[in-house]
């Protein structure tokens, strides 16, 4: 497939990760920067297709909303959902984040309204914090988990601690945003050609469907595509990773 489409993967730490220096003071705007900077100074060219996976899709959205000009496509997979975005439906957003377990709910909104305290109530033993996978993941996501998400891989991802590598993102990706989805433009016409997909999986435990409609009904230039069958870890198994690489390459 690489071959066929002539296409590379470019994977990269974001800031905190592995060894990617840290940013203390990482935003949705700053990670999407950092992306620019990065194909820079690798001389990617002027354009270049971006995709992002779950809570890693929010500096795609960055892409689209502040550096369109550099994009020949972009790939949203079952990406996340910031339950505080103004423009969307509040009905919409109270039923996206009831799907989480009650846990999870209070992490998302520690790190949205008091992200300082993080770090210290996801470490805390005063409240019930059970953050049981199973409730959150189907029984092939777990599986695929196993694989691709061995201690030793992660050990190595947040070696500068989990703060750092992992309540960062968090905090990034669900604090307040200078931009709801529904406001992006098009950055795609007859004369600058690309793309944008959007991928939602029908068993995803996390993800509510509604909302991932709701936007690209306001956005029809966004391809939607429903996966039946699949969980959160769509982007692990193979047939499906090689759909979404062939959308972005034909499309």
């Amino acid at each position: 497939m690489i071959d066929e489409f002539k296409i590379y993967f470019l994977f990269f730490d974001r800031a905190g990760h592995g060894e990617s220096d840290p940013n203390p003071s990482r935003t949705l705007k700053t990670d999407t920067y950092d992306i620019e900077e990065l194909a820079d100074k690798l001389e990617l060219g002027p354009k270049f297709h971006v995709l992002g996976m779950s809570l890693g899709a929010y500096p795609v959205y960055g892409c689209l909303k502040y550096i369109p000009h550099r994009l020949s496509g972009a790939s949203l997979v079952v990406p996340l959902i910031n339950f505080w975005w103004r423009r969307i439906p509040q009905n919409l957003l109270n039923a996206a984040i009831k799907k989480l377990p009650f846990a999870f709910q209070m992490i998302l909104r520690v790190a949205h309204y008091c992200p300082w305290l993080l770090y210290w109530w996801m470490t805390q033993k005063w409240f019930p914090n059970d953050r049981d996978p199973k409730k959150i993941w189907t029984e092939r996501d777990i599986e695929l988990s196993k694989i691709y998400y061995k201690k030793s891989y992660m050990d190595a991802v947040k070696r500068q601690g989990e703060y750092v590598s992992c309540y960062q993102d968090i905090i990034a990706g669900y604090g307040n945003w200078e931009f709801d989805p529904t406001e992006l433009s098009n950055p795609f016409t007859d004369t600058n050609k690309g793309s944008v997909h959007m991928w939602c999986a029908l068993d995803d435990k996390q993800i509510l469907r509604d909302v991932l409609v709701y936007i690209c009904d306001k956005l029809p230039w966004i391809k939607f595509h429903e996966v039946p069958h699949v969980g959160h870890w769509i982007i692990h198994e193979k047939h499906h990773f090689e759909a979404i690489i062939k959308a972005a390459c034909t499309e």
